[in-house]
């Protein structure tokens, strides 16, 4: 009688461990909208409000152009401090690109 509660006692613990560890696993990570937006979120949401008049192929037009943007503004702005510091070297051409990239 006693190995039988004992038994039955631990197939209860077992099983409550086994269905524990499967709700754990099977539970989702948090939701990616639960953390802070990325850059390219809210480069996305700001480009979204400008689209909202426009519709079909000129929105898809505009998004793509809007989301873009930003980037080809970065490598044309790299292009031109490249050229500016060509003749500089080491430190002196370090600190002049980071302060040539942070210009508006």
């Amino acid at each position: 009688m006693q190995y039988k509660s004992l038994s039955l006692a631990l197939l209860l613990a077992l099983t409550t461990s086994w269905c524990a560890a499967q709700n754990n696993a099977a539970t989702p990570a948090a939701p990616a909208s639960a953390a802070a937006p990325t850059a390219q979120q809210n480069k996305m949401a700001v480009c979204n409000k400008a689209a909202a008049d426009k519709k079909g192929d000129e929105r898809k037009a505009f998004m793509k152009d809007c989301l873009t943007d930003k980037k080809k503004a970065q490598q044309n702005k790299m292009k031109t401090c490249n050229a500016d510091a060509q003749d500089l070297k080491g430190d002196e051409r370090k600190k002049f690109m980071s302060e040539c990239l942070k210009k508006s």
